[in-house]
Protein backbone atom coordinates (compact mmCIF):
# COMPACT_ATOMS: atom_id res chain seq x y z
CA UNK A 1 0.00 0.00 0.00
CA UNK A 2 1.20 3.25 -0.79
CA UNK A 3 0.18 5.17 2.07
CA UNK A 4 -2.24 4.07 5.47
CA UNK A 5 -4.57 7.02 6.66
CA UNK A 6 -5.90 6.48 9.90
CA UNK A 7 -9.95 8.35 9.73
CA UNK A 8 -10.88 8.74 13.14
CA UNK A 9 -15.17 9.29 13.51
CA UNK A 10 -15.22 7.59 10.07
CA UNK A 11 -18.67 6.17 10.91
CA UNK A 12 -20.19 9.24 11.07
CA UNK A 13 -21.59 10.70 8.33
CA UNK A 14 -18.51 13.17 7.60
CA UNK A 15 -16.60 10.60 7.85
CA UNK A 16 -18.09 8.10 6.11
CA UNK A 17 -18.20 9.91 3.08
CA UNK A 18 -14.49 10.77 3.04
CA UNK A 19 -13.34 6.88 3.47
CA UNK A 20 -15.59 6.04 0.54
CA UNK A 21 -14.23 9.22 -1.22
CA UNK A 22 -10.69 8.51 -0.45
CA UNK A 23 -10.88 4.45 -1.16
CA UNK A 24 -12.57 5.30 -4.70
CA UNK A 25 -10.07 8.32 -5.43
CA UNK A 26 -6.46 6.37 -4.19
CA UNK A 27 -6.68 2.47 -5.25
CA UNK A 28 -3.14 2.00 -3.71
CA UNK A 29 -4.36 3.67 0.08
CA UNK A 30 -5.62 1.67 3.12
CA UNK A 31 -7.69 3.62 5.07
CA UNK A 32 -7.87 2.44 8.88
CA UNK A 33 -11.28 3.63 10.15
CA UNK A 34 -11.33 4.38 14.21
CA UNK A 35 -14.92 4.55 15.63
CA UNK A 36 -16.57 4.13 18.97
CA UNK A 37 -19.71 3.64 17.53
CA UNK A 38 -21.56 6.21 19.82
CA UNK A 39 -25.18 6.96 18.43
CA UNK A 40 -24.14 9.24 15.76
CA UNK A 41 -21.56 6.12 14.29
CA UNK A 42 -23.27 3.85 11.84
CA UNK A 43 -21.98 0.72 10.33
CA UNK A 44 -24.70 0.84 8.02
CA UNK A 45 -22.92 3.58 6.61
CA UNK A 46 -19.80 1.68 5.06
CA UNK A 47 -21.63 -1.62 4.69
CA UNK A 48 -20.63 -1.62 0.50
CA UNK A 49 -17.07 -1.57 1.39
CA UNK A 50 -17.19 -3.56 4.28
CA UNK A 51 -15.11 -6.48 2.37
CA UNK A 52 -12.40 -4.37 1.00
CA UNK A 53 -8.86 -5.36 1.48
CA UNK A 54 -7.86 -1.71 1.69
CA UNK A 55 -10.23 -1.17 4.59
CA UNK A 56 -9.62 -2.02 7.90
CA UNK A 57 -12.23 -1.50 11.05
CA UNK A 58 -11.26 -0.60 14.72
CA UNK A 59 -13.85 0.08 17.05
CA UNK A 60 -12.31 2.14 20.30
CA UNK A 61 -12.54 5.72 22.51
CA UNK A 62 -9.95 8.36 21.42
CA UNK A 63 -9.66 8.90 24.56
CA UNK A 64 -8.38 5.21 25.51
CA UNK A 65 -4.63 5.58 25.34
CA UNK A 66 -3.53 1.94 25.19
CA UNK A 67 -5.94 1.49 22.35
CA UNK A 68 -4.86 3.59 20.13
CA UNK A 69 -1.24 3.20 20.68
CA UNK A 70 -2.20 -0.57 19.80
CA UNK A 71 -3.53 0.43 16.56
CA UNK A 72 -1.18 3.12 15.77
CA UNK A 73 1.62 0.13 16.39
CA UNK A 74 -0.49 -2.56 14.28
CA UNK A 75 -1.54 -0.23 11.25
CA UNK A 76 1.90 2.25 11.21
CA UNK A 77 -0.88 4.86 9.84
CA UNK A 78 1.33 7.87 7.52
CA UNK A 79 -1.55 10.10 8.00
CA UNK A 80 -4.21 10.83 10.64
CA UNK A 81 -7.89 12.89 9.65
CA UNK A 82 -9.52 13.30 12.75
CA UNK A 83 -13.14 13.77 12.50
CA UNK A 84 -13.74 11.91 15.85
CA UNK A 85 -16.01 14.63 18.14
CA UNK A 86 -19.49 15.03 19.86
CA UNK A 87 -20.96 17.20 17.17
CA UNK A 88 -24.13 18.43 17.73
CA UNK A 89 -24.76 21.46 19.75
CA UNK A 90 -28.19 20.75 21.72
CA UNK A 91 -26.76 17.92 23.33
CA UNK A 92 -23.32 19.87 24.30
CA UNK A 93 -25.84 21.87 26.36
CA UNK A 94 -27.33 19.25 28.08
CA UNK A 95 -24.22 16.86 28.45
CA UNK A 96 -21.00 19.32 28.66
CA UNK A 97 -18.85 16.76 29.74
CA UNK A 98 -18.60 14.26 27.11
CA UNK A 99 -17.68 17.10 24.77
CA UNK A 100 -14.90 18.11 26.51
CA UNK A 101 -13.35 14.57 27.16
CA UNK A 102 -13.69 13.29 23.47
CA UNK A 103 -13.76 16.55 21.90
CA UNK A 104 -10.53 18.01 23.41
CA UNK A 105 -8.16 15.14 25.64
CA UNK A 106 -9.18 12.41 22.36
CA UNK A 107 -7.60 14.95 20.37
CA UNK A 108 -4.60 15.01 22.37
CA UNK A 109 -4.24 11.37 22.83
CA UNK A 110 -4.10 11.04 19.29
CA UNK A 111 -1.64 13.79 18.85
CA UNK A 112 0.83 12.04 21.59
CA UNK A 113 0.27 8.32 19.91
CA UNK A 114 1.45 10.31 16.46
CA UNK A 115 4.10 12.19 17.74
CA UNK A 116 5.25 9.15 19.49
CA UNK A 117 5.11 6.89 16.17
CA UNK A 118 6.49 9.66 13.89
CA UNK A 119 9.58 11.84 15.34
CA UNK A 120 12.65 10.84 13.83
CA UNK A 121 13.60 11.07 17.83
CA UNK A 122 11.15 10.54 20.16
CA UNK A 123 13.08 10.77 23.19
CA UNK A 124 14.59 14.23 22.56
CA UNK A 125 11.90 16.47 23.05
CA UNK A 126 14.89 19.32 21.48
CA UNK A 127 14.27 17.22 18.42
CA UNK A 128 11.94 18.87 15.69
CA UNK A 129 12.13 15.99 13.08
CA UNK A 130 9.52 13.81 11.67
CA UNK A 131 9.29 10.99 9.29
CA UNK A 132 8.60 11.95 5.19
CA UNK A 133 5.30 12.57 4.63
CA UNK A 134 3.03 12.41 7.72
CA UNK A 135 0.43 14.67 8.20
CA UNK A 136 -2.01 15.15 11.22
CA UNK A 137 -4.89 16.69 10.38
CA UNK A 138 -7.61 18.42 12.50
CA UNK A 139 -11.41 18.56 10.83
CA UNK A 140 -12.72 22.06 13.14
CA UNK A 141 -15.73 23.97 12.22
CA UNK A 142 -16.84 27.84 11.78
CA UNK A 143 -18.66 27.65 15.03
CA UNK A 144 -15.41 28.30 16.54
CA UNK A 145 -15.40 31.92 15.26
CA UNK A 146 -18.67 32.63 17.27
CA UNK A 147 -21.47 34.72 15.42
CA UNK A 148 -21.55 37.14 12.67
CA UNK A 149 -23.49 40.10 12.61
CA UNK A 150 -25.63 40.95 9.16
CA UNK A 151 -22.34 41.65 7.65
CA UNK A 152 -18.85 40.56 7.33
CA UNK A 153 -17.04 36.70 6.67
CA UNK A 154 -14.92 34.60 9.03
CA UNK A 155 -11.48 34.37 8.01
CA UNK A 156 -8.81 32.36 9.19
CA UNK A 157 -6.90 35.17 11.24
CA UNK A 158 -10.28 35.89 12.86
CA UNK A 159 -10.25 35.73 16.53
CA UNK A 160 -12.11 32.58 18.25
CA UNK A 161 -15.38 33.18 20.10
CA UNK A 162 -17.20 29.83 20.97
CA UNK A 163 -20.43 30.12 22.38
CA UNK A 164 -21.26 26.68 22.96
CA UNK A 165 -19.97 23.72 25.08
CA UNK A 166 -19.41 22.14 21.69
CA UNK A 167 -17.74 24.98 19.68
CA UNK A 168 -15.78 25.89 23.07
CA UNK A 169 -14.33 21.90 22.90
CA UNK A 170 -13.82 22.14 19.21
CA UNK A 171 -11.49 25.39 19.65
CA UNK A 172 -9.96 24.21 22.61
CA UNK A 173 -8.94 20.93 20.10
CA UNK A 174 -8.00 23.44 17.58
CA UNK A 175 -5.51 24.93 20.13
CA UNK A 176 -3.87 21.77 21.08
CA UNK A 177 -3.54 21.08 17.55
CA UNK A 178 -1.59 24.04 17.09
CA UNK A 179 0.46 24.10 20.14
CA UNK A 180 1.71 20.54 18.69
CA UNK A 181 3.06 22.01 15.26
CA UNK A 182 4.88 25.39 17.40
CA UNK A 183 6.29 23.40 20.01
CA UNK A 184 7.14 19.72 18.62
CA UNK A 185 7.00 20.68 14.81
CA UNK A 186 4.57 18.23 14.52
CA UNK A 187 3.01 18.37 10.51
CA UNK A 188 -0.70 19.45 11.13
CA UNK A 189 -3.41 20.99 9.26
CA UNK A 190 -6.73 22.33 10.72
CA UNK A 191 -9.52 22.81 8.48
CA UNK A 192 -12.53 25.02 9.59
CA UNK A 193 -15.91 23.55 7.81
CA UNK A 194 -19.44 25.59 7.34
CA UNK A 195 -22.59 23.34 7.33
CA UNK A 196 -22.61 19.67 6.04
CA UNK A 197 -25.19 18.34 4.22
CA UNK A 198 -25.82 15.54 2.01
CA UNK A 199 -26.38 11.30 2.16
CA UNK A 200 -25.95 9.87 5.54
CA UNK A 201 -26.46 12.86 7.92
CA UNK A 202 -27.70 11.67 11.52
CA UNK A 203 -31.22 12.92 11.61
CA UNK A 204 -31.00 15.24 14.22
CA UNK A 205 -29.51 17.93 12.01
CA UNK A 206 -31.59 20.37 10.05
CA UNK A 207 -31.85 19.07 6.95
CA UNK A 208 -32.13 14.89 7.15
CA UNK A 209 -34.37 15.62 10.13
CA UNK A 210 -37.31 18.17 8.44
CA UNK A 211 -36.99 15.79 5.42
CA UNK A 212 -37.80 12.81 7.75
CA UNK A 213 -40.55 14.57 9.27
CA UNK A 214 -41.89 15.85 6.05
CA UNK A 215 -42.23 11.93 4.76
CA UNK A 216 -43.97 11.06 7.71
CA UNK A 217 -46.58 14.26 8.16
CA UNK A 218 -44.87 15.07 11.51
CA UNK A 219 -44.15 18.81 12.57
CA UNK A 220 -40.91 20.39 11.50
CA UNK A 221 -39.53 21.84 14.41
CA UNK A 222 -37.95 25.43 13.63
CA UNK A 223 -36.04 27.11 16.68
CA UNK A 224 -37.15 30.59 17.38
CA UNK A 225 -37.91 32.76 14.22
CA UNK A 226 -36.33 30.56 11.89
CA UNK A 227 -34.32 33.45 10.36
CA UNK A 228 -30.59 32.10 11.50
CA UNK A 229 -28.50 31.96 8.46
CA UNK A 230 -25.82 29.29 7.73
CA UNK A 231 -23.52 29.07 4.48
CA UNK A 232 -23.99 25.54 3.33
CA UNK A 233 -21.56 22.94 2.05
CA UNK A 234 -22.18 19.71 0.19
CA UNK A 235 -20.42 16.68 2.43
CA UNK A 236 -18.29 15.49 -1.66
CA UNK A 237 -17.13 19.51 -1.61
CA UNK A 238 -15.93 19.12 1.94
CA UNK A 239 -14.18 15.67 1.38
CA UNK A 240 -12.49 16.77 -1.68
CA UNK A 241 -10.66 19.92 0.55
CA UNK A 242 -10.18 17.92 3.00
CA UNK A 243 -8.03 15.51 0.84
CA UNK A 244 -6.78 19.01 -1.13
CA UNK A 245 -5.63 20.24 2.34
CA UNK A 246 -4.24 16.76 3.54
CA UNK A 247 -1.98 16.24 0.02
CA UNK A 248 -1.09 20.16 -0.53
CA UNK A 249 -1.50 21.95 2.92
CA UNK A 250 1.21 23.72 4.25
CA UNK A 251 2.30 22.42 7.76
CA UNK A 252 0.74 24.22 10.31
CA UNK A 253 -1.87 26.38 8.68
CA UNK A 254 -5.56 26.31 8.82
CA UNK A 255 -8.40 26.46 5.87
CA UNK A 256 -11.34 27.56 5.95
CA UNK A 257 -13.72 25.54 4.03
CA UNK A 258 -17.36 27.11 2.64
CA UNK A 259 -19.39 26.58 -0.02
CA UNK A 260 -20.79 30.02 -0.72
CA UNK A 261 -24.24 29.20 0.01
CA UNK A 262 -25.76 31.21 2.77
CA UNK A 263 -29.27 30.48 3.72
CA UNK A 264 -31.46 30.80 6.33
CA UNK A 265 -32.89 27.87 8.40
CA UNK A 266 -36.56 28.94 7.27
CA UNK A 267 -35.89 29.12 3.49
CA UNK A 268 -34.28 25.61 3.74
CA UNK A 269 -37.26 24.17 5.49
CA UNK A 270 -39.88 25.89 2.99
CA UNK A 271 -37.51 24.57 0.17
CA UNK A 272 -38.05 21.27 1.62
CA UNK A 273 -41.69 21.12 1.97
CA UNK A 274 -42.02 22.52 -1.60
CA UNK A 275 -39.75 19.36 -2.57
CA UNK A 276 -41.61 17.19 -1.20
CA UNK A 277 -45.28 19.00 -2.18
CA UNK A 278 -46.18 19.31 1.88
CA UNK A 279 -47.96 22.05 3.35
CA UNK A 280 -46.32 25.08 5.43
CA UNK A 281 -48.56 24.03 8.44
CA UNK A 282 -45.95 20.96 9.11
CA UNK A 283 -43.82 23.93 10.25
CA UNK A 284 -43.53 24.53 14.25
CA UNK A 285 -41.95 27.27 15.98
CA UNK A 286 -40.36 26.17 19.07
CA UNK A 287 -38.57 27.63 21.81
CA UNK A 288 -35.06 28.57 20.43
CA UNK A 289 -31.95 27.69 22.35
CA UNK A 290 -29.75 28.78 24.83
CA UNK A 291 -26.78 30.62 22.85
CA UNK A 292 -27.86 30.07 19.57
CA UNK A 293 -25.53 31.79 16.84
CA UNK A 294 -27.65 34.04 14.63
CA UNK A 295 -25.38 33.85 11.62
CA UNK A 296 -22.31 32.17 10.41
CA UNK A 297 -20.38 33.03 6.90
CA UNK A 298 -17.03 31.63 5.60
CA UNK A 299 -14.13 33.40 3.45
CA UNK A 300 -12.66 30.64 1.49
CA UNK A 301 -10.51 32.65 -0.47
CA UNK A 302 -7.31 31.25 1.05
CA UNK A 303 -7.91 27.09 0.28
CA UNK A 304 -9.58 28.57 -3.44
CA UNK A 305 -6.35 30.71 -4.32
CA UNK A 306 -3.76 28.95 -2.79
CA UNK A 307 -4.68 25.06 -3.11
CA UNK A 308 -6.90 25.51 -5.83
CA UNK A 309 -9.98 23.72 -4.55
CA UNK A 310 -14.05 24.77 -4.91
CA UNK A 311 -16.94 24.03 -4.26
CA UNK A 312 -18.83 22.03 -7.68
CA UNK A 313 -22.30 21.73 -6.24
CA UNK A 314 -24.82 24.44 -5.94
CA UNK A 315 -26.99 24.37 -3.35
CA UNK A 316 -29.98 23.80 -5.62
CA UNK A 317 -28.63 21.10 -7.38
CA UNK A 318 -26.75 19.65 -3.88
CA UNK A 319 -30.43 19.73 -1.99
CA UNK A 320 -31.86 18.15 -4.81
CA UNK A 321 -29.59 15.38 -4.86
CA UNK A 322 -30.01 15.45 -0.80
CA UNK A 323 -33.38 14.85 -1.24
CA UNK A 324 -34.04 11.78 -3.39
CA UNK A 325 -30.97 10.16 -1.25
CA UNK A 326 -33.37 9.89 1.42
CA UNK A 327 -36.57 8.78 -0.31
CA UNK A 328 -34.70 6.15 -1.41
CA UNK A 329 -33.05 4.72 1.56
CA UNK A 330 -35.89 5.08 3.62
CA UNK A 331 -35.01 2.01 5.61
CA UNK A 332 -31.45 3.27 6.41
CA UNK A 333 -33.50 6.50 8.03
CA UNK A 334 -35.92 4.11 9.70
CA UNK A 335 -32.93 2.29 11.21
CA UNK A 336 -31.55 5.00 12.42
CA UNK A 337 -34.43 6.80 14.45
CA UNK A 338 -35.33 4.02 16.31
CA UNK A 339 -35.12 3.65 19.83
CA UNK A 340 -32.40 5.45 21.53
CA UNK A 341 -32.67 8.34 18.80
CA UNK A 342 -36.61 8.69 19.15
CA UNK A 343 -36.28 9.38 23.16
CA UNK A 344 -33.81 11.98 22.54
CA UNK A 345 -36.25 13.36 20.33
CA UNK A 346 -38.88 13.44 21.98
CA UNK A 347 -36.70 15.38 25.26
CA UNK A 348 -35.37 17.95 22.62
CA UNK A 349 -38.61 18.64 21.81
CA UNK A 350 -41.66 17.44 23.04
CA UNK A 351 -41.53 20.89 25.81
CA UNK A 352 -41.21 23.04 23.37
Amino acid sequence: MNKTILVTGGAGFIGSNFVRYMLEKYPDYRIVNVDALTYAGNPANLKQIEGDARYAFEKADIRDRARIAEIFSRYQPDMVVNFAAESHVDRSIDDPEVFLTTNIIGTQVLLDTAKQHWKLHPEDKYSREFKQGVKFQQVSTDEVYGALGKEGVFKETTPLSPNSPYSAAKASADMIVRAYHETFGMPVNITRCSNNYGPYQFPEKLIPLMINNCLHDKPLPVYGDGMQIRDWLHVYDHCAAIDTVLHHGVNGEIYNIGGNNEKANIEIVKLILETLKKPESLITYVKDRPGHDRRYAIDNTKITTQLGWSPRYTFEDGMKETIQWYLDNQTWTEDVVSGAYMAYYDKMYKDR
